[in-house]
């Protein structure tokens, strides 16, 4: 699909610059969510140090913007718009940054990846530049070190000499450092430059990041680990793009295999790896086993990481230092220079789809930045997509199949609990199977999990004299319970308020009642009835930054705590040795609502879950509470038989034409004043294209109609796999002017549709 090239006179009309004379014209995108690719002049003094890609400082509504020289039309940029500001318009580029230039693999990924998704280039270039700071130059700090040599006439005294003894050893110090060490002050070390037998040096802040060794030797790999690494060891050797499934039970060893990817990638000069998880907080356990085989950590990258240290990474990424890369969906915008080779862990996760700003899959961009990059990628998961099992199925993936878990290990024994006849005693939670199963492991001095995805103490609050719930002021959910902080919060726009003594709306006391468990609650029950148990809660809300995750998963591995109660944190790939038992709290949660992946992801969520018992010598069980047990995706679970009900799965979607046998696109409209974002949909429905094989339905509210004080409306397209749906969409939407205040969002292959 086109997209619209503006030039500085669309924005910004205003003299010439006087130092731009008639010469060449570049074209630069900038960060800027409402531009496309602009046109600056170039002055004389920077004539000839221009190419695609380069990063620049230009002029921008009254400031200074960084934005990359983009490729021309000719060169498979965006086209030309029809009409060319007159260059004595122009404003001059200002500088050129003493950066890497941004490659034209990633270039025209981002131009790949605005299309898709039909986003401006600008947000979608955002994702690849950091914050401003981190483009500048490095900051440096003067060192000192000795010269060793000793120029005649120097006054010695026992400062200056006890100075020299510390800088002995030839290692550059910094002189609050040195002074420190000799007892002296900073005048001392300073002025000893000035005599020639210290020399100043400035140093980056930037450390040099260390380099894995692939001389060591990993994990002795059994037979079909050995010949899955052997598959995609060989497709690396050979280069150019090259997708693979890895489709491995839990405990089947996968990131052994592709580590082996990895290695052969790493043996060429220069060449750089990409490790995507869908949550960096999470990966504990991943960079020990990495550092264990390759003798470093890894470059991380993810949205907690500081300013100083993302400036550090963004730099190494893009001059080549960082050989391999691990982090959340993001990384995958980072601007390598030589990419050659890709892994998707967990590829099935959804948290790989971002939701908000640019709305794209990881997973799926993943595949288009290999091909662009021309390198081999895994997909490595033991319950791989629908859409990835199809791509496979159809032979565009190799896949490679991992059925046994690595050593000794066993899969886990797994059962379900009928809870209308094995029902918990009232106002708990827990059935007296799973009860009598816990005793039973603390016995045996083993550890049990016990997961519920639901956060916090309770998902609502009423008023036993009223009725009244408590609501959220700025959105349509409940607000939830966390008990451990004495507050209420609204797991959507945030926002917070203290848990009343008494109902807002009646003013009754102590009239509040939680309804329905959280893992707060059922920690509050398993403390009551294992009092001597080590328990511990581990959430998106106790484990706040990725060191608190890894202190938690230490603890566990290490034996120190006997029960652990979680959320869909703790399904992650951990590997606990003396875990044994699981037991699932509510195994019919994920299957409740109209969600067309709800039972794929149900089903996911409990085998990953599951897997976490018995990964060692300790046989597993596993227990699901459910008041469905019939259910297909129970059913699934307890007979093992995964491939069957995906088959199911994929024979349902290609009869009804659902993703991935066809197309669906999510238009959601928010605003302020419901009548407009309602106006705006009714004109939207009047002009919705028809044609064969396109539906259009809604608008109607959303299940969650108002966040953050905006009311939204949704619409769904739905179409045959071979609509070009991005022109569709887009000739739909420029035909409606939307009301005042209304944002229209397009989510081209949803994943949620709240």
């Amino acid at each position: 699909m086109k997209q619209r090239t503006f030039d500085l006179g669309d924005n910004e009309p205003g003299p010439r610059d006087p130092q731009v004379q008639e010469g060449p014209r570049v074209r630069v995108l900038l960060p800027v969510p409402a531009l496309g690719v602009l046109d600056y002049g170039v002055p004389k003094h920077l004539a000839g140090e221009f190419e695609p890609g380069a990063v620049v400082e230009v002029p921008l509504a009254g400031r200074t913007a960084t934005g990359v020289v983009w490729d021309s039309a000719e060169d498979g940029g965006p086209a030309e718009s029809g009409k060319k500001l007159p260059y004595a318009k122009l404003r001059a580029v200002e500088a050129v940054l003493d950066l890497p230039p941004m490659r034209r693999d990633l270039r025209r990924f981002i131009d790949w990846v605005s299309a898709y998704t039909l986003s401006a280039p600008g947000p979608v270039l955002r994702m690849s530049l950091p914050a401003s700071a981190a483009l500048q130059a490095v900051p440096v700090k003067r060192h000192y070190r000795t010269t060793g040599a000793t120029p005649e006439g120097v006054r010695m005294t026992p400062a200056r000499d006890a100075v020299l003894k510390v800088l002995s050893d030839g290692k550059p110090r910094m002189a609050p450092e040195i002074a420190a060490l000799a007892g002296v002050s900073d005048s001392v070390v300073r002025s000893l430059e000035k005599t020639g037998l210290v020399q100043g040096m400035d140093i980056s802040v930037d450390l040099p990041y260390p380099q894995p060794d692939t001389s060591l030797e990993g994990p002795t790999l059994s037979g079909e680990q050995s010949a899955a690494a052997r598959a995609i060891r060989d497709k690396v050797w050979e280069g150019g793009f090259a997708p693979f499934l890895l489709d491995g039970i839990t405990g089947s060893g996968k990131t052994e295999v592709y580590f082996e990817g990895l290695a052969e990638a790493l043996k060429t000069k220069g060449a750089q790896v990409l490790v995507l998880v869908p949550e960096i907080a999470l990966t504990s356990q991943w960079l020990d086993r990495f550092e264990a085989r390759f003798g470093v950590a890894p470059v991380v990258w993810h949205s907690e990481v500081g300013q100083a240290e993302r400036r550090r990474a963004w730099r190494a990424v893009a001059s080549g230092e960082a050989r391999v890369v691990v982090g959340a969906r993001s990384a995958l915008f980072l601007p390598f220079k030589h990419l050659a080779f890709i892994t998707v862990d967990e590829e099935h996760d959804p948290s790989f789809k971002q939701e908000e700003g640019v709305m794209y899959h990881a997973r799926d961009m993943a595949i288009v930045r290999a091909k662009l990059a021309e390198c081999p990628i895994v997909l490595a998961s033991a319950t791989p997509s629908l859409e990835t099992l199809v791509n496979a199925d159809e032979g565009r993936f190799e896949k490679l199949v991992l059925r046994e878990r690595h050593g000794n290990a066993v899969l886990p024994e797994m059962r379900a609990i009928d809870m209308r006849s094995e029902p918990p005693d009232a106002g708990t939670w827990l059935s007296p199977i799973l009860v009598r199963e816990i005793e039973a492991a603390l016995a045996a001095g083993e550890q049990t999990m016990l997961f519920l995805n639901r956060r916090g103490y309770a998902p609502l609050t009423l008023c036993r004299t009223c009725g009244f719930r408590i609501e959220c002021p700025s959105c349509s959910a409940w607000l939830v319970e966390h008990r451990f902080r004495r507050e209420l919060q609204c797991h959507h726009c945030g926002h917070v308020e203290p848990i009343p003594g008494a109902c807002p709306e009646c003013k009754s006391e102590e009239s509040l009642v939680a309804c329905g468990p959280g893992v707060e609650r059922l920690f509050e029950e398993v403390n009551h009835r294992f009092p001597t148990a080590r328990t511990s809660v581990m959430t998106s809300d106790t484990m706040m930054s990725p060191s608190a995750t890894a202190q938690m998963v230490g603890q566990i591995a290490s034996g120190h705590l006997d029960i652990v109660i979680g959320t869909q944190i703790v399904t992650k790939g951990y590997h606990f040795p003396n875990l044994t038992l699981v037991g699932v709290v509510d195994a019919d949660l994920g299957l409740r609502g109209g969600d067309l992946r709800a039972g794929e992801r149900t089903y996911q969520q409990m085998v990953q879950v599951a897997g976490r018992a018995g990964r060692a010598e300790k046989p597993g069980r596993v227990f699901l509470q459910s008041y469905e047990p019939e259910h297909p995706v129970v059913q699934a679970l307890l007979s093992g038989d995964g491939d069957a009900f995906m088959a199911a799965e994929k024979e349902a979607r290609a009869r009804h034409h659902m993703p991935p046998f066809g197309r669906l696109v999510g238009v959601i409209l928010s605003g302020p004043d419901m009548k407009d974002v309602l106006d705006t949909g009714r004109m939207l429905a009047a002009k919705a294209p028809i044609e064969h094989g396109v539906a259009v339905v809604g608008p109607a509210p959303a299940p969650m109609a108002r966040v953050r004080g905006h009311h939204r409306f949704r619409m769904l397209v739905h179409t045959k796999k071979e609509v070009r749906v991005q022109k569709l969409i887009y000739e739909w939407l420029m035909a409606v002017k939307p009301k005042k205040g209304v944002r229209i969002k397009v989510d081209i292959d949803p994943y949620s549709f709240m």
